[in-house]
């Protein structure tokens, strides 16, 4: 009996072993934008070591390369616009959403300072990053609830990237732009329209959308926009998915916490970027991290009004309760 007993605990013992043995690599995966930048801190900090012996980013430039990644299962946690984890997931792709950290990213960039408003552009030429993803989907709802056509009283301009948009302004092409940050403060600073004591700025901050969002829906003036999400097989695995939402919240609160720092450590991973717009950026972004089940009231609220106009941005309708990653607690 004895023996047995010692088989049983020796058994146990084995089985706990293997449930936390290092994984031989971790890919995180995410946009330039900030929602990005905590993972580059867990990489270089090597927060992760405990769980992989290899943790790696991996950046992904549009949309089309994000839904890629998940499909083709090219990363385990991945940062994705919360309409894009909704659509995914009602297309039957492995993937749970974990959290919501980016509430407030994106803004008009202007060269008239008596642009104030989403309606005071009526009629300009934008230029707009991501067709139908994010910011045009946000742009696009506003105008609509605030009575205006976005396809007929504003002339929107299509970039591939925020930062060929932002490229569009500074070269004059354009004199007004929809974009998230860093990409707001970058131009700024590559035009020398920052900080504000400049006499003549060649490029303002306009109307923020999550001002106008707010103000639109009688809502709190933030969206739930982007987050991070498990994907794959990664999804089973309960113990890296907890110490990966640990070490984000800490990274997440040093980023925020150090924005020079930040900087400097952003721009060796992603050079496109630079150092000094990422830090001014830092200041202008509503970033919280908050769970998946937490923030599912704003997201529902958020999904509600796209299965209303416009079903297609997230797959149809409304995904379930089990998209929505549940902590074990």
């Amino acid at each position: 009996m004895l023996k047995k007993v010692s088989l049983a605990v020796a058994l146990v013992l084995s089985i706990n072993a293997n449930a936390f043995e290092k994984l031989e690599k971790i890919v995180l995966s995410g946009p330039v934008a900030s929602v990005s930048h905590p993972l580059i801190h867990m990489v270089s900090t090597g927060a992760l070591d405990d769980v992989a012996k290899k943790v790696e980013f991996k950046l992904w430039k549009n949309p089309d390369e994000l839904r890629a990644l998940t499909i083709k299962n090219g990363a385990d946690f991945i940062a994705v616009p919360s309409n894009v984890g909704a659509n995914l997931y009602n297309k039957g792709v492995d993937i749970q959403l974990l959290n919501i950290s980016v509430w407030g990213i994106l803004g008009m960039i202007t060269r008239d300072k008596t642009l104030k408003t989403l309606a005071d552009f009526k009629g300009k030429k934008i230029a707009m990053p991501f067709r139908a993803d994010m910011p045009d989907i946000l742009f696009e709802e506003i105008a609509k609830a605030q009575g205006m056509n976005p396809k007929k009283d504003f002339d929107l301009q299509y970039m591939s990237s925020p930062f060929d948009a932002m490229q569009m302004l500074i070269m004059r092409r354009v004199d007004h732009a929809l974009l998230a940050e860093p990409a707001i403060s970058i131009a700024l600073k590559k035009t020398g329209s920052f900080p504000l004591k400049i006499i003549a700025p060649d490029l303002y901050r306009s109307a923020d959308l999550q001002k106008e969002w707010g103000e639109t829906f009688k809502v709190e003036a933030k969206i739930p926009q982007a987050g991070m999400a498990v994907v794959g097989d990664m999804i089973q695995n309960k113990h890296i998915i907890k110490r990966f939402n640990e070490e984000y919240a800490k990274s997440l609160k040093w980023y925020k916490n150090n924005p020079k720092k930040a900087g400097k450590l952003t721009v060796e991973t992603i050079p496109m970027l630079d150092a000094g717009g990422v830090t001014n950026s830092i200041k202008h972004v509503q970033l919280n991290t908050v769970s998946a089940q937490d923030a599912k009231k704003d997201l529902e609220f958020f999904y509600g009004i796209l299965e209303k106009n416009n079903p297609k941005t997230i797959g149809g309708k409304l995904p379930n309760e089990s998209f929505y990653y549940k902590n074990n607690k």
